[in-house]
């Protein structure tokens, strides 16, 4: 959306010891893709060990905040990409949460967003803006408008527990994250009169 919005970007991944860093492999061929550049902040984080629920239904997935949330993991993401954005010249950071449809994740909520940018604003008088085009956006909404966008379904990765097998790397299709993936593509398929 930043490169149709016609600004100059650079992606930023963080690599915090996640079990699904394959999603950074995955960002990579996507800036490949686009001609973006991409910079890697690392750091070392004993985050809590959480249990990757599995198997439910969308009904329960949106009923509330997921067991997989890790508390304080986009604070921690947009503290780290503020201060990269203000070592770069940037004055802008955006960042794909959103609240509508599947929102158990407090830190993807719109109150979240707000008191951030009233935190961030203090912590770098400069002024960096914390852009949230996909806010209030569905799933398949976010799907629809990436797939105008030329990308596919299997072009970016969602699944926290991957399997791996002897033909490389797969989704393990149960996780949460896997069938909000599916509905999504689904449902934004079904709208452009593909699926």
């Amino acid at each position: 959306m930043a490169l149709h919005a016609g600004l100059e970007i650079v992606s930023l991944g963080i690599d915090y010891g996640q079990r699904h860093r394959i999603e950074l492999e995955y960002a990579v061929a996507q800036c490949h893709k686009y001609n973006v550049k991409r910079h890697v902040i690392r750091i070392e984080w004993d985050k809590p060990v959480r249990n990757i629920p599995t198997g439910r239904s969308l009904e329960t997935i949106r009923s509330g905040v997921s067991p997989a949330f890790l508390p304080g993991r986009n604070a921690v993401f947009l503290v780290l990409a503020c201060a990269e954005a203000v070592g770069i010249g940037a004055d802008q950071v955006w960042i794909g949460v959103n609240a509508i449809d599947f929102s158990g994740y407090p830190d993807c909520r719109p109150e979240f967003v707000a008191k951030f940018q009233l935190m961030i604003d203090m912590a770098i008088p400069s002024g960096i803006k914390v852009m949230t085009p996909l806010l209030q956006m569905s799933k398949p909404q976010i799907t629809v408008k990436a797939h105008q966008f030329g990308l596919q379904p299997g072009d970016t990765w969602s699944c926290y527990q991957p399997r791996f097998v002897m033909e490389g790397i797969r989704p393990c299709g149960v996780c949460d994250a896997c069938i909000l993936h599916k509905h999504a593509w689904k449902e934004a398929l079904h709208k452009s009169g593909n699926g």
